[in-house]
């Protein structure tokens, strides 16, 4: 484990002259760890109902935190000089610094043990679970698994594996990758018709400064994306209310999603599910169709 650093640009020149994806120099960055505390407050909760279009309701202490709204708080607030090209905190200090341009949620696994509650003073422990590569279809890739607990007091409230995959820049010429084709037996669907004002806002709502969902230029010229994307996070949490609000009444027990291609603000898209042995299986397809995120929702007893 490597000990806390602080000159993040230093952290990034020195690597840049070792040998790229040294995994024996990043896996050096297994067990560090980060914590905020924050007292659960209220206007997140507006500020995401406006923002997913949902009635506003009034919110009063103890009122309960939706499922993966929770990413609206325990935001860490890098200064500008400490951020990367791409928007993202600048790697090397709590995060290894990956030498791979393009980052990517790739997935989740929640457990829920309480919900958060406003008045709640909460704290979060983040924990670099493990690194490793792999050699996919479009290239090297690099996964970073990092564990998030969340407590009140010594209670463990919410714990969950953040998965990022980082991959090398597309190569001109190269072949696209389809996504597999949605199920087509759905028991629920919802059409979502993305825009840039509801990816900025929501970027704003988590403090995310990744450029991919805001600055078109960049996502064309730096990312080769036809549009802004559609933010993973956005995707599940949309998933798991339509899980909800087709089981009313019922709580979430474990959550997870994969995110398998992305989706972009120039075309809708579509939320699905179904019931099977207990659990909702979840999906999101983009306009042709093809898959773009599939997740499992398993209710409490």
């Amino acid at each position: 484990m490597r000990a806390g650093i602080s000159n993040t640009d230093s952290v990034i020149n020195m690597y840049e002259t070792k040998k790229p994806l040294d995994e024996t120099y990043l896996r050096e960055w297994i067990g560090n760890q980060e914590s905020i505390e924050e007292t659960i407050a209220a206007e997140p909760l507006h500020r995401m109902r406006a923002t997913l279009d949902m009635e506003p309701k009034m919110i009063e202490i103890g009122e309960t935190v939706p499922p993966l709204w929770h990413w609206a708080y325990f935001l860490t607030p890098v200064r500008a000089a400490e951020l990367g090209r791409d928007g993202h905190p600048a790697l090397g200090s709590f995060m290894p610094p990956v030498p791979l341009p393009r980052r990517m949620w790739a997935g989740g696994q929640f457990e829920f043990t309480e919900s958060l509650r406003v008045g709640d003073r909460a704290r979060k422990q983040s924990t670099v679970r493990d690194v490793k590569f792999k050699e996919g279809r479009t290239g090297k890739l690099c996964f970073v698994e990092v564990e998030h607990c969340i407590y009140v007091g010594d209670e463990l409230r919410i714990r969950e594996i953040h998965n990022i995959v980082y991959r090398d820049k597309p190569q001109p010429g190269a072949d696209k990758v389809l996504p597999a084709r949605a199920p087509d037996n759905a028991e629920w669907s919802r059409e979502v018709v993305p825009n840039p004002t509801l990816l900025f806002r929501y970027s704003a709502l988590t403090f995310n400064g990744h450029r991919i969902h805001y600055d078109l230029d960049f996502c064309r010229q730096e990312e080769g994306y036809p549009g802004l994307v559609f933010h993973g996070p956005l995707s599940a949490t949309l998933l798991a209310q339509l899980a909800i609000d087709n089981n009313p009444g019922k709580s979430l027990k474990a959550y997870e999603f994969r995110a398998l291609s992305p989706l972009f603000d120039n075309a809708p898209f579509s939320l699905n599910g179904r019931m099977e042995a207990g659990k909702a299986l979840m999906w999101a397809s983009n306009a042709d169709g093809n898959l773009a995120m599939k997740s499992t929702v398993t209710f409490a007893d």
